[in-house]
């Protein structure tokens, strides 16, 4: 049995009210270490070049979208072209074979041949080679253009100014602006001479004129 001092009271170290966590003193902050702040703004920048990259990455991805739908549009234009021009082509080479039973269909014509049963078939023939295009070109008097007709003939003739086609020998046939054959045609050019004795005559009307008057008054 322990003897107990009257009076005394064992006190704890830790204040009353306060817990055990309080009394542990806190570690001081490492010496060095970066407060948080300075983290938030290396993860920002971060964050920031890697968006940048996305970007350019983007606009590059972009950019090659653009170019290869340009150039798909360009494939489909000339593709189109292309597949134009061959089928003109196809059609004008049909066309130049027929033009010989065109030609026959046309003496025909010419000479009352044209009759019955031949007459609907050449009429058929004539009105689908105009649905293709085919177009028939070349008249009487109309003038020459080197072009367009081609001279099998050449006379001279006084009642004419300029260079003409007097006889059309073969009708021409163009698809659209493409002359598929020239006309060929008999010219007539003007008479040498003619433009300098009319002239001279024009001259002298005036002359004629006087003396029929009388000539000029005298004092």
């Amino acid at each position: 049995m322990t003897e107990e001092t009257p009076g005394f009271e064992e006190k704890s170290d830790v204040p009353s009210g306060a817990t055990s966590d309080d009394a542990e003193p806190k570690a001081a902050p490492e010496e060095g270490a970066a407060p948080a702040g300075d983290g938030h703004a290396e993860n920002n920048a971060g964050l920031v070049a890697q968006l940048d990259q996305v970007r350019t990455a983007l606009n590059e991805r972009t950019a090659d979208l653009q170019r290869l739908q340009a150039e798909y549009q360009n494939y489909r234009r000339r593709v189109e072209r292309d597949r134009i021009a061959v089928k003109e082509i196809a059609i004008a080479n049909l066309l130049t074979e027929l033009l010989p039973v065109l030609d026959d269909i046309g003496r025909a014509r010419e000479h009352g041949e044209l009759v019955g049963g031949f007459k609907s078939v050449a009429e058929s023939l004539e009105t689908v080679a105009a649905k293709m295009g085919l177009q028939q070109f070349g008249k009487e008097g109309e003038p020459f253009d080197p072009t367009i007709h081609e001279a099998l003939m050449h006379s001279y003739a006084p009642d004419v100014t300029e260079t003409t086609c007097v006889a059309i020998l073969q009708p021409g046939y163009r698809i659209g602006e493409r002359t598929i054959r020239p006309a060929r045609v008999a010219v007539a050019e003007p008479q040498p001479g003619a433009q300098t004795v009319k002239a001279e005559g024009a001259e002298e009307t005036p002359a004629a004129d006087d003396k029929e008057n009388g000539g000029p008054d005298e004092g």
